[in-house]
């Protein structure tokens, strides 16, 4: 039967799971390869074995290249939503825990928004208002909770600044999905973001040397399943069910995330920060319930339409 407008899609679990699990896992991965690398070549590591995969990808499918005019979009995405979001995320993760660092990296919504509105015209209604208020409230009960807190410079303040690098990412890459489609600007920008990377590879070869397979194994899954599988499962999901659908879906990461830090490296979350996760989750739900961003009707002068 064919889909017709107005007609639910069914929901496609498997790419769900692929994703969520792929995504979530790369938490705990990050946090048990910082014991062998450190933060900044662990990102060129990563995104090196994302790099030659998506290159194969590339060969296999031959996708259409960018237009000359996309391009300082493309490499501002690659630049800053993976390659200074992985540093940034790397080395936050060195003293905050996993469960904490997904929990930190929910608030990255919220800073979406602010920019639309103060940058580009759009408005947030009042329930969005309070839901970033709310949120904010969580935020601050996880971040308090973690060494340093929120002094400049601290674990906290740093997964706080890669959640500021999601954001910009998700508003730089919306008009590249919409003309290119998800999974082809995707595979672009993580390209881009492994070239950016480049500089720190020998570093992060060099670190590996003599620790024997395990660390390389690390490597190889946090760029085959979050940096690869998870991204390309997603963009089934969107395509299938579309953004406003699917996004509900990405509630269920910081919980797999809680739940995969503990059977992987055997962490326990803090009660402060469940509650505060708490706190965050259910300001975001109300925001992307009641609160979501709207644009801006433009007003023509007369005799214009």
């Amino acid at each position: 039967m064919e889909h017709t407008a107005g007609t639910p899609r069914n929901v496609p679990v498997l790419a769900v799971c692929a994703a969520i699990l792929s995504w979530a896992s790369a938490y705990p991965l990050v946090r048990m390869a910082l014991a062998y690398v450190p933060p900044v070549p662990l990102a060129a590591l990563r995104y090196a074995v994302a790099g030659l995969l998506v290159v194969g990808w590339f060969c296999a499918r031959r996708p259409a290249l960018p237009h000359w005019q996309d391009l300082p979009r493309f490499l501002l995405c690659g630049a800053v939503g993976i390659a200074l979001y992985n540093i940034l995320f790397n080395t936050g993760e060195q003293t905050v825990s996993a469960g904490a660092t997904s929990l930190l990296i929910n608030f990255a919504p919220f800073m979406s928004a602010f920019v639309a509105v103060v940058f580009m015209g759009e408005v947030l209604p009042l329930w969005g208002w309070v839901g970033s208020v709310i949120s904010f409230t969580g935020i601050v009960l996880i971040g308090s909770g973690q060494p340093g807190g929120f002094a400049f410079g601290s674990g906290a303040t740093t997964v706080l600044a890669a959640a500021f690098c999601s954001a910009l990412y998700f508003l730089l890459q919306r008009p590249l999905v919409a003309r290119y489609g998800a999974l082809v600007s995707t595979a672009w920008i993580l390209l881009i973001g492994a070239v950016v990377l480049l500089p720190w590879l020998p570093a992060g070869v060099m670190a590996l040397q003599g620790k024997g397979l395990w660390p390389w194994f690390l490597a190889f899954l946090l760029g085959a399943f979050p940096a690869i599988l998870g991204y390309a499962a997603w963009a089934h999901v969107v395509g299938q069910m579309g953004v406003a659908r699917s996004s509900g879906f990405l509630y269920l990461l910081s919980p797999t995330t809680l739940v995969l830090a503990y059977l992987m490296t055997g962490e326990v979350p803090a009660l402060r920060t469940l509650i505060g996760g708490g706190v965050v989750l259910s300001g975001v739900v109300l925001m992307q319930t009641y609160g979501r961003l709207r644009k801006v009707p433009v007003t023509l002068p007369d005799g214009q339409d």
